[in-house]
């Protein structure tokens, strides 16, 4: 296993969310975690609801109550690469959101952002959003 600690919790992120341990991915949260912060970000102009920006661990738990509600087909992370403050995942994903039966299946990067006391202080998804927004029957904004 690397010794890398950033790379272990992320390891360790995936392995809950594998098993439905959300309360232990919260844990590795920082209390002020930035969930999809970002400056402008086409999903979250359309409503994309996993794509919505979220403050601390319980707006968190919102994100992982909306993906509790995808009909989840595979997830699987293929790659972690890790720098002094940043872990990168390359992850395979295909849902369905019941809702409208539209099934999403892509390949999508995700990069954990940690601080000074090794916890999660920032996550985002890199990820086609026109489609992930189709997948959610939205309309693309303008």
């Amino acid at each position: 296993m690397n010794a890398n600690p950033k790379l272990q919790a992320v390891q360790a992120i995936y392995q809950a969310f594998g098993a439905g341990n959300i309360p232990a991915i919260l844990d590795k949260l920082a209390p002020d975690v930035r969930w999809e912060a970002w400056a402008d970000n086409f999903g979250q102009r359309g409503g994309a609801p996993t794509l919505v920006e979220r403050r601390g661990p319980d707006q968190v738990m919102a994100f992982f109550q909306v993906v509790g509600g995808l009909q989840i087909h595979s997830f699987q992370v293929l790659d972690l690469m890790a720098g002094e403050r940043q872990v990168a995942a390359e992850v395979t994903i295909d849902f369905t959101v019941p809702a409208t039966g539209h099934r999403y299946a892509d390949e999508e990067l995700h990069l954990w952002t940690f601080d000074a006391q090794g916890r999660v202080s920032r996550f985002r998804h890199y990820l086609d959003t026109a489609k992930h927004l189709r997948a959610f029957g939205l309309p693309l904004p303008q």
